[in-house]
């Protein structure tokens, strides 16, 4: 999957996510409904962690070490976000329980035989909203922790980026140096070449006035005037 695929489906979990806790704002009741949204907003986060540890681990996976920079990023963003988001969830929880026990208490005052059936349904439900709640604030601490642990393999991976990119940086000035040596040893060479092919027109032509004074004088002797 590419990291352009699950960062889609990240935001389509996120908007699934957003409209379960809207709808536990509005909810009026009874507390079954309530457990209920509650049980499918938990799944849904869950698959909403997965996906964004999914985007962690492509961005391991990138040969290009900008595009693996700007994934785990885009990661750790996403779980800041989700952490705001369980935030709003547990907010939304204890809003909607106040004004369910809020009504279940005028309904009591109203008096009637449901007295007993009532108290027992709210007991029942509160020590599952407690649970939840509990459930709720185990999964801040785990995605603060596991946020921690990934802000510290970031600085790691950064400080190994940077650590290269020294490397690379000398080897280039290297490479450098050397080109600039072999482009003196160029010149030189092409020196000593022209100097060595004027030493042999030179001596050519040394010998050549030589010769042509050798048989000047030659001449003379044989073929005086």
């Amino acid at each position: 999957m590419s990291a352009k695929t699950c960062i889609q489906e990240i935001v389509k979990l996120d908007l699934k996510v957003k409209a379960v806790i809207q709808d536990i704002r509005q909810c009026n009741g009874p507390l079954d409904l309530l457990n209920e949204l509650n049980l499918q907003v938990k799944e849904l986060i869950k698959e909403l962690r997965s996906k964004i540890n999914e985007l962690v681990k492509i961005a391991k996976e990138q040969d290009k070490e900008g595009d693996e920079i700007a994934i785990l990023q885009d990661a750790n963003s996403y779980k800041k976000h989700l952490e705001s988001t369980l935030l709003t969830l547990r907010k939304a929880n204890l809003g909607c329980q106040l004004m369910i026990e809020r009504r279940d208490r005028e309904s009591l005052l109203e008096g009637g035989s449901e007295w007993t059936e009532t108290r027992k349904r709210k007991k029942a439900s509160k020590e599952m909203l407690v649970k939840r709640t509990a459930d709720i604030s185990t999964e801040l601490v785990q995605i603060s922790r596991l946020m921690s642990e990934q802000v510290q393999q970031s600085d790691e991976t950064m400080k190994h980026l940077v650590d290269s990119s020294s490397q690379v940086s000398e080897t280039h000035e290297e490479f450098k140096n050397q080109s600039g040596v072999l482009q003196m040893s160029r010149k030189l060479l092409t020196k000593y070449n022209r100097r060595e092919f004027t030493d042999k027109l030179l001596i050519f032509l040394a010998l050549v006035l030589f010769f042509a004074t050798v048989l000047y004088i030659t001449k003379k002797r044989l073929f005086p005037s």
